[in-house]
């Protein structure tokens, strides 16, 4: 069963968030990261991003940024507007969006469609249609090489008869009982626009209620009953509290049945407070939500673990985690991969920020961005050779001063290991 989604919108022009398609009130401007976090914490499958960007350097400046929103978003992207040619539906992808949209008003766009579907797959290409003569001009074209359809309402009864593909009705007018009347449809995947896109419409209650009359949707629900659960004496449930990204531990928390509900109901995590007596809410009183990823109990039911989207410090005292007061400790290196990679490359980051006299790496950096590129060329060949030596001690090493001169790279072009993470777990 395929999950019906909710997307809401993000308008972009020079950088800012703007009103879209000349409506009132879904935007009056605002910080584009920010909208898009809180849409994704906020229970947003998806988000629809629209650059109404008017020159090309407008348009790179916007990708840019769809980069950054898609890291804030913690969601799918979907970006629509000002796609010209294959190279604009690549720069999307590439940018951080799970989809392009080709929009079928503009014949450049038809023509685009074909040789853009073979290219980055079907699935990765939406074509959204204004007028129902776009889709009925252009349907066996649409019907082989789109993954779907962005139509607006006053079509979507009309092309969901005619085509098998899934749609996203776009409606500005709509309202919430309409709103789940469209989403019965079978072919129905998702709904856009003004409703949805209001920061005040509570998103996890729309889709408690889309649930409630038996629409899917993507909720949290617990796989096990609270009653298999094994309490503690005071009837709670001890909680490992983790960042996803991560998996630094971050607290340990008690919930009770009723802090385990309201949890999973507004996907934020609740918890009860054995000193005050009362349920709470993570972060109402300070902004530091914790956003739930993903709830796991252990092998005896009786210790869950929690991984969140942290905001803010974990810790009432302002630290980023309760567990900060160490104790003892064994002298050894870290040898967790990624902890590795992202100290070397923060003292790459210190280097370059604070030169130090006799640094290979501000060497490097001082020679600028050709020497660096040379080296890392240089390497390259140096593991082609090394992997012809039986001997895997020798590549090894070289693997090891490849990497260090790619993240001396990535240091002068601004590309963090997270970017790299987020970029592979897309793909």
């Amino acid at each position: 069963m395929k999950y019906r989604e909710i997307i809401p919108c993000l308008y972009m022009w020079k950088g800012q968030a703007v009103t879209g398609f000349g409506q009132k009130n879904i935007f009056a401007g605002g910080d584009l990261e920010q909208l898009a976090a809180d849409y994704g914490n906020r229970g947003a499958d998806s988000l629809l991003v629209f650059d109404f960007s008017s020159s090309d350097e407008e348009h790179d400046q916007a990708i840019g940024i769809m980069k950054k929103l898609a890291r804030r978003a913690e969601v799918p992207l979907i970006g629509a507007g000002n796609v010209k040619r294959a190279e604009d539906v690549k720069k999307l992808l590439y940018a951080g969006c799970e989809r392009a949209v080709l929009n079928f008003s503009k014949e450049s766009n038809v023509e685009l469609l074909e040789e853009v579907s073979k290219r980055f797959g079907k699935e990765k290409i939406l074509v959204s249609v204004f007028q129902i003569s776009e889709y009925e001009d252009h349907r066996e074209l649409i019907e082989e090489y789109a993954g779907g359809i962005l139509c607006l309402e006053n079509l979507q009864e009309t092309i969901c008869r005619e085509t098998k593909l899934p749609l996203i009705l776009h409606t500005n007018s709509m309202g919430r009982e309409e709103i789940f009347r469209v989403l019965k449809e079978e072919q129905a995947e998702g709904i856009s626009g003004r409703y949805v896109s209001d920061p005040q419409v509570d998103l996890m209650e729309l889709k408690r209620s889309l649930r409630g009359q038996g629409i899917p949707v993507n909720t949290f629900e617990s796989s096990i009953a609270w009653e298999d659960f094994k309490l503690n004496g005071d009837g709670l449930i001890p909680v490992i509290v983790q960042d996803y990204r991560t998996d630094e531990v971050l607290m340990l928390a008690y919930m009770n049945r009723e802090a385990f509900e309201n949890t999973l109901a507004t996907g934020r995590m609740t918890y009860w407070s054995r000193s005050r007596q009362e349920l709470w809410v993570k972060g109402l009183t300070s902004g530091h939500f914790q956003y739930v990823k993903s709830l796991t109990l252990d092998c005896d039911n009786d210790t869950i673990l929690a991984r969140v989207s942290q905001v803010g410090a974990a810790c009432h005292t302002g630290n980023r985690t309760c567990f900060f007061k160490e104790l003892a400790a064994k002298p050894g290196r870290h040898t967790n991969p990624l902890k590795v990679f992202e100290d070397v490359y923060q003292v790459i980051l210190d280097r370059k920020e604070h030169p130090k006299e006799g640094s290979y790496t501000n060497y490097l950096f001082d020679k600028g961005i050709d020497k660096i590129l040379k080296k890392v060329g240089e390497e390259c060949t140096e593991i082609v050779i090394a992997a012809k030596n039986p001997d895997k001690e020798e590549i090894k090493y070289e693997i090891s001063d490849f990497l260090y001169h790619v993240m001396v790279l990535m240091a002068e072009k601004g590309v963090s290991w997270e970017d790299i993470t987020d970029e592979l777990a897309r793909r």
